[in-house]
């Protein structure tokens, strides 16, 4: 079995540069509203404070000053600058367990954006440098994937992924659609806006060419099998991957996390979405929101703050 802390340092990492490049996306998108002087505007600007600050009043400011907190913040642990320095922390910590490829273009992208010259580049071209730093990540996680033995250590790096993936969804959906979080958004531009957060807007025009709705978006983004930032594709790869790591493992049984795992997986594999409500689609999103925490706890447990009794031989 592999050693908590390097299981714990893969995983993060998985985590934060998914975290990363999602918060490019959502300061891009905020940044390109702005262009947009009509009612559209305010909506994807609720959209994203919605969806990363719960309330937190330093993304509650002008749509520039909060692309600037969302990209440049060393503090704040969801700003991309702070997810991609513990990122590359947790991957210092484990340096023998990836590949020169994988380390080198990590290290990379974080020298860029912690680097003096980041502000200014910010600065004078915020979308080339939020497509640069999403490219770069792009290329992380092709060098993992091409150069990196998809053992044990790669299972717990994509747990991470998919289980970030999958809150990073839900909570744009809440966002965009929770009945609780006020007015769902309406405005064609809006909804593209929303599609463009979630990477989904030309898998979704493919689909479902230019008829832009709610209940389309929230069945495509919810319950699509092929789209990877999907719910369902999300939580198959989970019960995959933790299946994959815990196959030598007693994870719990009944209450332990591959059973959760696998619930979690049906629920989006059997489900018939076309007869959901908008109430329906709200429950099941908390509903994930609330097991992915629990399968983070269950992770937790297993695998990094195990006692040594469960894991010594009697």
């Amino acid at each position: 079995m592999m050693l908590a802390r390097v299981a714990d340092s893969l995983y993060w990492i998985g985590r934060y540069v998914e975290r990363a490049e999602h918060m490019c996306r959502l300061a891009d998108v905020l940044l390109n509203s702005t262009l947009d002087r009509t009612e559209s505007s305010g909506q994807v600007a609720r959209m994203v404070v919605s969806a990363i600050s719960d309330g937190d009043p330093r993304f509650e400011v002008s749509p520039w000053d909060a692309a600037v907190a969302i990209t440049m913040d060393s503090e704040e642990g969801d700003s991309v600058t702070a997810a991609l320095a513990r990122a590359r922390e947790n991957a210092r910590q484990v340096r023998d367990q990836l590949t020169t490829e994988t380390w080198e273009r990590l290290n990379l992208i974080y020298l860029r954006v912690t680097g003096p010259a980041a502000p200014r580049e910010f600065s004078d071209a915020p979308s080339q440098f939020l497509h640069d730093i999403i490219a770069d990540l792009h290329l992380f996680k092709g060098a993992a994937d091409a150069t990196m033995s998809h053992g044990e250590g790669w299972g717990f790096l994509q747990l991470g992924v998919f289980i970030e993936r999958a809150q990073l969804t839900g909570r744009l959906l809440q966002a965009g659609f929770g009945r609780s979080l006020g007015r769902p958004v309406t405005e064609h531009a809006a909804m593209t806006a929303l599609l463009r957060m979630s990477c989904a807007l030309e898998p979704y025009l493919r689909k479902h060419t230019a008829d832009i709705q709610p209940r389309l978006i929230r069945q495509f983004l919810m319950f699509d099998e092929d789209f990877p930032r999907s719910l369902r594709f999300t939580t198959a790869r989970i019960e995959e991957h933790l299946s994959g790591v815990g196959r030598n493992v007693d994870l719990g049984g009944a209450a332990g996390p591959e059973r959760l795992a696998g619930r979690l997986k049906a629920r989006f594999q059997y489900a018939e979405a076309e007869t959901l409500t908008a109430e329906d689609s709200d429950l099941l999103v908390a509903t994930v929101l609330e097991e992915c925490a629990r399968l983070h706890a269950g992770i937790y447990e297993n695998f990094v703050a195990y006692s040594l009794e469960m894991r010594l031989p009697a």
